[in-house]
């Protein structure tokens, strides 16, 4: 599940004495990030994100950074500060804030996205949302925290200068530098160097392209070729992409009005994003987009869809209508989708299958391996070898990654670009950042909490073991009718889901009934068995049977039914009339 915990009290001492860094998610991954600083007896927390379960986690779309620790903490928590309004930044705050219940600081745009998460769970009247409006520093006991613009690939992306008693922090969050980003302002590399000045103890700094040479790209070239690749078409036109990307809504707007056709939105998510932003002020000068209804009544040649679903999640917009499953669209032969997106790793196999069945219904398939129709919001090596040069940190601390990108940012950073020295931290690290020489001085416990329709559960929680166990070897359910001896009065009833077909099935089950016979007449002796000894004995053998027919390893259960003296006689007169 994750890490041990040192002593409560290494942990108060480093932080009461010193500066030190402990983050709970986004080291050792890309999502899920979470991060707390601690200096004079409290801490800052940095975002409080989600991440999207795997198929390990059968039935569980969402995951959450376990907040044992900043529970244990809460009390000395002055604040949450939201960088961003992607969700591997704020997806978890509503799930997880009634666990450590102190105010949350976040920009209007990011704001709005909470407002509306906070409605959803109930808890829009008890959170102390504070909307940061301007440059002016948060004030919160010993951090003094000023907000820095930055671009991204969503609005309003702020990094952080945090300043304590032991020097200045630089927490960057998500960021590249756009001299073109279509919407918002362009990274705001003056302050940064006004923070170089001033000296920057460590840079917290994202490293999710770090394998990626030169740099990220300009969302005004995008633009520019979204036009080029709608314009021209007879047919009907979809886009997917994300749906926090405004700016890239925006340009998608633009390639539908270069080229005199209608703009529709397809999906919640993108309403949401769409009126986050209209309402903060954003967006002002665009046209209100069709809803799918309203497109579906125009002529397919004068309409361009954005819709969800870029990364082929099976309830999104794009996987719908792939599938002839929307209620308003549908596409023939001649169309084109665009997939204005990257590919997530993990993502990959779902895509492929998305893509391919849409070129077998004779739909063309654009993505940005065809031609540039996306670009990261992500810095790559160029721009952060340029966000070094320009901040001058002491430090390298590379976050918002998977051990291999963590690493790889250290060894570049001091390698290639001269940064004096670089730390990699894995999530519940404590990293002490001053007085002194850092070090690692101990580790917190940290873990994954599935957000699952009974609630908040560990991952590693027996339910959802079981429930991967069944995803994987299927199930299997005994009913043992036995007399007052414990003797088998009819044969046992076997029931087997998702393990066998057909005449392998049928086969299974009568070995599996001969093998449970047999073991049965071996557990009796002096006195009858009880019905545990029964029950497992019964399941030791039918699993035995399956795992050496096809290596299957079912869950199973096994009811015994115990018949007194005249139910046994009745049983056996029935049994004897059906036979």
């Amino acid at each position: 599940m994750g890490k041990s915990k040192s002593s409560k009290a290494g942990g108060h001492r480093a932080y009461r004495d010193g500066l030190v860094m402990v983050p709970l998610g986004g080291c050792g991954e890309i999502g899920m990030n979470l991060t707390m600083y601690g200096t004079g007896g409290k801490w800052l927390m940095v975002d409080c994100g989600m991440t999207f379960a795997d198929d390990n986690l059968p039935g569980v779309d969402i995951v959450v950074p376990d907040p044992t620790y900043a529970e244990t903490e809460a009390e000395d928590i002055l604040g949450l500060v939201i960088t961003h309004g992607h969700e591997d930044h704020l997806g978890a705050v509503h799930h997880l804030w009634h666990r450590f219940r102190c105010p949350v600081y976040a920009t209007p745009f990011a704001a709005e996205l909470l407002v509306g998460k906070f409605k959803e769970a109930g808890i829009e009247d008890d959170v102390d949302l504070r909307i940061v409006r301007d440059e002016a520093p948060l004030e919160l006991g010993p951090f003094r925290v000023t907000m820095i613009g930055l671009t991204h690939s969503t609005l309003e992306m702020q990094a952080l200068a945090i300043e304590t008693p032991h020097g200045t922090l630089l927490h960057t969050g998500d960021w590249k530098f756009d001299a073109t980003p279509m919407l918002g302002p362009a990274s705001d590399e003056d302050a940064l160097r006004a923070w170089a000045k001033k000296g920057v103890r460590a840079l917290i700094c994202d490293s999710t392209n770090v394998f990626s040479p030169g740099t990220s790209g300009s969302e005004g070239d995008v633009r520019d070729e979204l036009v080029r690749t709608v314009q021209g078409r007879n047919g009907l036109v979809v886009v997917t992409t994300f749906a926090s990307n405004v700016a890239r809504l925006e340009s998608v707007a633009h390639a539908a009005k270069q080229s005199g056709r209608h703009f529709a939105l397809v999906g919640r998510s993108l309403w949401k994003f769409y009126e986050a932003a209209r309402k903060v002020g954003y967006l002002a000068d665009m046209d209100e987009p069709l809803n799918d209804k309203e497109a579906a009544s125009m002529p397919r040649d004068k309409v361009l869809l954005l819709c969800t679903g870029c990364q082929g999640e099976a309830r999104g917009a794009m996987a719908r209508i792939a599938n002839d499953d929307h209620p308003q669209v549908s596409l023939r032969k001649g169309d084109v989708v665009i997939f204005s997106s990257k590919i997530i790793p993990g993502n990959d196999k779902t895509l492929y299958r998305l893509h391919n069945q849409l070129a077998l219904n004779e739909i063309e398939v654009v993505t940005e391996k065809d031609r540039p129709v996306h670009v990261s919001g992500h810095p790559s090596r160029d721009e952060l070898r340029r966000m070094y040069d320009i901040v001058q940190p002491e430090m390298l601390i590379p976050v918002h990654g998977e051990a291999r990108h963590l690493i790889e940012q250290a060894r570049f950073g001091v390698k290639e670009c001269g940064v004096p020295e670089a730390h990699v931290v894995l999530n519940g690290d404590i990293l002490q950042l001053g007085p002194g020489t850092p070090e690692k001085v101990g580790e917190v416990p940290v873990g994954r909490l599935a957000v699952d329709a009974s609630g908040l559960v560990l991952t590693a929680a027996e339910m959802l073991l079981n429930r991967r166990r069944l995803s994987h070897n299927g199930a299997a359910m005994i009913v043992l009718v036995v007399d007052e001896d414990s003797e088998l009065v009819e044969d046992p009833r076997i029931s087997l889901i998702g393990i066998a077909e057909g005449a392998e099935h049928r086969d299974l089950i009568a070995d599996a009934e001969r093998a449970i016979e047999r073991e049965m007449g071996k557990v009796n002796g002096r006195r009858p068995a009880d019905d545990d000894t029964l029950a497992q004995t019964a399941i030791r053998a039918l699993r035995k049977v399956v795992r050496q027919a096809n290596g299957r390893r079912p869950v199973t259960e096994c009811e015994v039914v115990r018949l007194e003296e005249g139910e046994r006689i009745a049983a056996a007169d029935k049994w004897k009339e059906a036979v």
